[in-house]
């Protein structure tokens, strides 16, 4: 069964920092590049980041360059982080870690596994 699992939202002030986690398993996905997205409240889910399989390749929002990190860890079971640092309350939202068969993408739809997401609450 495979699965993507998020970890380390919560609730933070304005300013902080969190470090999310999406660990893999049910298949190999060494060769797949991954995504974080996000779904605002009352929102649709949107691009945050992407980092291609070999973790060369970067892609990050606009909105969210400059404060967030996307890393990833290819031993053994793909373990894929997102650093966010000077966190806004416009980054409230559910996290979605996802993979897709593409070497990268900043699309939704190219993503073909999606994790159940993290909620992430930034008060000012």
């Amino acid at each position: 069964q495979v699965q993507l699992v998020e970890s380390g939202g919560g609730l933070v002030q304005a300013g902080d920092s969190l470090r999310l986690s999406c660990a893999t398993s049910g298949r190999t996905f060494s060769r797949y590049g991954m995504g974080w997205f996000r779904q605002p409240p009352g929102k649709e889910r949107e691009f945050v980041a992407a980092i291609s399989w070999g973790g060369g390749r970067v892609y990050y929002a606009d909105s969210v360059k400059a404060r967030f990190t996307i890393l990833r860890d290819n031993a053994d079971n793909i373990t894929v982080y997102l650093q966010m640092n000077s966190l806004e309350p416009a980054d409230t939202a559910v996290y979605f870690c996802a993979a897709t068969p593409l070497g990268y993408s900043t699309t939704t739809s190219e993503y073909t596994y999606w994790g159940q997401g993290t909620q992430v609450t930034v008060s000012s």
